[in-house]
């Protein structure tokens, strides 16, 4: 394979990947879902970070897994206030950052 064609296949799966990603944003303003999708779709950033997490909440320090322990609770007492997914993390992170320092 020749350079071209490298960057012709890789122009090719970026436009293919973001196409399916880019239609639901642009449509989703102009569609009208009932109460309950409503509340299903408010809640999936909320899914999507206890699956990224929780994971890591017992892989962070097998020394002292207290300090993924905190900084799980942290993040699912922020989520379950409904606070944004950022804060969630950045609170956790935070959490476990000062766990290090003192532990």
């Amino acid at each position: 394979m020749n350079s071209a064609s490298i960057w012709l296949l890789i122009l090719g799966m970026a436009i293919v990947t973001y196409i399916p990603r880019s239609i639901p944003a642009v449509l989703v303003n102009k569609m009208k879902f009932g109460a309950k999708t409503e509340k299903f779709l408010r809640l999936i950033p909320y899914t999507a970070m206890s699956a990224l997490v929780f994971p890591g909440v017992f892989t962070v320090d097998n020394e002292n897994p207290l300090i993924g322990i905190v900084g799980g609770a942290v993040a699912g007492i922020l989520a379950w206030r409904k606070v944004p997914v950022m804060v969630c993390v950045l609170a956790a992170i935070t959490a476990d950052l000062l766990l290090y320092l003192l532990l």
